[in-house]
């Protein structure tokens, strides 16, 4: 989660947590595995992650304890690391930031701003391939932060979606790889300040302080094949109009109108009195102003957060070029994103219900009730984050990251490193639900790995680097697939609930997906690491999507 972005780094540097990953061995993999297998198998997620999080109580108090007396200091653990990630700065602020966006989303379909939205949008839409579309150009439009993507794209397209019978979980497969996948190759967004900072300090292991950082993020993009595969995966199973495997049943499903709308209703989201207000004048500008206050608001927060974080010479050199890509990019680095995305959804609401009160919609209560009635219903979505985030901290203090480290990362051919260090950051980052995690884990791993292993085998400098970036960007590409289909990760949670989809549906048809890619991901490392250009590697890749898509996908 990005609640580690502080302190995960340093944390793992320290000697308990590669202790306990010596001490626990392959147990230190119990919590993550019983979570996601457990969610899989019940259906139920809260009840998955609690085990997991017990579990892993559990193990760290055998240390000191008797098995019986374990059970009970596990069950006393889980009620403080809930509290310990509730107080957490972050988090704290993404609790709010979803709370405040569930309060928007409720004013703005009481307003009728959301039916009215839906309307010009399905008159737009002539099919179901133009309305895919249409949610996939609007999740690339939104690519300065993943959170924001998966909380504004679903609430304004699902009623388009419905209309066109496309599943819920279709929805929620757009939403999600249009997330990360777009936020972790966008030039200005609030992951490249991390992004940066992890490239730099990796360098500086082997002895590099001068290194341009912000250059060599630049260098990886055509090398992150996983998102840019993804990316264009979407739009072809849009364009061709073609699903396979559990996607294709959930479709066929939903266009034969079988579906039952209890299946679907995950949160109170849907309730009656969230409802557009009878008798109305239906607006588009109902769900365009405030939803455009909330992405300026964020734009404009993310730079003034941002840059009251800066100091010394970056500081002036953003004060000499303030509207410069250096100023934006290092503003958006530096901003603290779950205050500024808060900050922007209050600001939303309260235009909204000045708005409802000047067009004579709604009274200053029954706004402010509506607005506590979207708080309510993000609490189940509150909970799950809660607990994932209880169970990342479990998973960090048992080792679970460092062992799989030490597991894997033995002698290795230079062909295979790519591979090897893509896999191994889908693994960390599927097991811990986190893409930030996952990067600050590999990074120092991977950097210095790739730079012994390239002088061993006596690469020129100009090839050497090139070496260092396709395993530079096997970090941050791994690090999206494993969070990507991971049933505890914060974006796949909020996928699910921007499109009010269930969790395990959600996982359960991405899933395949997102293996599919991943597969034309490595194959792309292997032969750009055999010295294939890369341009010509994005070509084949491609193409190999535009084969699957047309030839292993079925009309729905």
């Amino acid at each position: 989660m990005r609640a580690l972005l502080m302190f995960l780094f340093p944390m793992l540097l320290l000697a308990d947590t590669h202790a306990n990953a010596e001490i626990y061995g392959s147990w230190t993999l119990l919590p993550p595995l019983l979570a996601i297998g457990l969610a899989f198998i019940t259906k139920n997620v809260i009840l998955s992650l609690f085990i997991g999080v017990f579990s892993g109580g559990y193990l760290l108090a055998l240390n000191n304890n008797s098995a019986i007396s374990s059970f009970m200091s596990a069950f006393g653990d889980i009620a403080i690391r809930i509290v310990n990630s509730m107080a957490d700065k972050w988090n704290a602020g993404i609790m709010l930031q979803v709370l405040c966006i569930g309060g928007l989303i409720a004013l703005i379909t009481k307003m009728g701003g959301t039916k009215a939205m839906a309307i010009w949008l399905s008159k737009k839409s002539k099919n179901r391939c133009s309305v895919q579309i249409s949610t996939w150009l609007m999740g690339l439009f939104v690519f300065f932060d993943d959170y924001a993507n998966s909380l504004i794209v679903g609430p304004i397209m699902r009623p388009v979606t419905d209309k066109f019978k496309i599943s819920r979980e279709k929805l929620a497969f757009i939403i999600d790889s249009t997330a990360a996948p777009v936020t972790g190759i966008a030039v200005v967004s609030t992951w490249v300040g991390l992004e940066i900072s992890l490239i730099k300090d990796a360098y500086s292991i082997i002895g590099i302080t001068n290194i341009n950082a912000f250059s060599i993020f630049i260098q990886t993009l055509p090398y992150r094949f996983y998102n840019i595969f993804m990316l264009f995966f979407v739009f072809c199973i849009a364009y061709f109009g073609r699903d396979f495997g559990p996607m294709l049943k959930a479709e066929r499903k939903a266009k034969q109108g079988l579906i039952d709308s209890k299946e679907y209703k995950i949160a109170n989201i849907d309730d009656q009195t969230l409802e557009a207000k009878s008798g109305i004048e239906l607006k588009i500008s109902n769900a365009l102003v405030p939803v455009l206050i909330l992405m300026i608001g964020s734009f404009v927060g993310f730079y003034i957060n941002g840059l009251s974080a800066l100091e010394g010479e970056i500081l002036q050199k953003v004060k000499d070029a303030p509207f410069s890509l250096l100023a934006f990019r290092e503003t958006f680095g530096a901003a603290d994103a779950s205050i500024v995305l808060f900050q922007a959804a209050l600001f939303a609401s309260i235009v909204a219900i000045f708005m409802g009160i000047y067009r004579k919609i709604f009274s200053i209560q029954e706004a402010i009730d509506t607005w506590i009635k979207g708080w309510q219903s993000m609490i189940i979505t509150i909970v799950i984050l809660l607990l994932a985030w209880s169970l990342s901290s479990v998973i960090k203090e048992l080792g679970t990251s460092a062992y799989l480290v030490m597991v894997l990362s033995d002698h290795t051919p230079n062909f295979i490193l790519p591979v090897f260090i893509f896999i191994l950051g889908s693994f960390i980052s599927f097991s811990t639900g986190t893409s930030y995690g996952t990067m600050g884990i590999l990074m120092p791993l991977a950097v210095p790995l790739a730079a012994g292993i390239g002088n061993a085998s006596g690469f020129e400098n100009e090839i050497l680097h090139g070496y260092m970036i396709l395993n530079i960007s096997a970090v941050l590409t791994g690090a999206i697939f494993g969070d990507h289909c991971s049933p505890i990760s914060d974006t796949s949670i909020l996928s699910s609930m921007g499109s009010n989809c269930d969790l395990i549906k959600h996982i359960s048809t991405q899933f395949p997906y997102a293996i599919t890619v991943c597969i034309i991901s490595i194959f792309s490392y292997i032969i750009t690491a055999l010295g294939l250009n890369v341009w010509i590697t994005l070509l084949l890749g491609s193409l190999s999507v535009i084969l699957i898509v047309r030839f292993v996908g079925k009309k729905v």
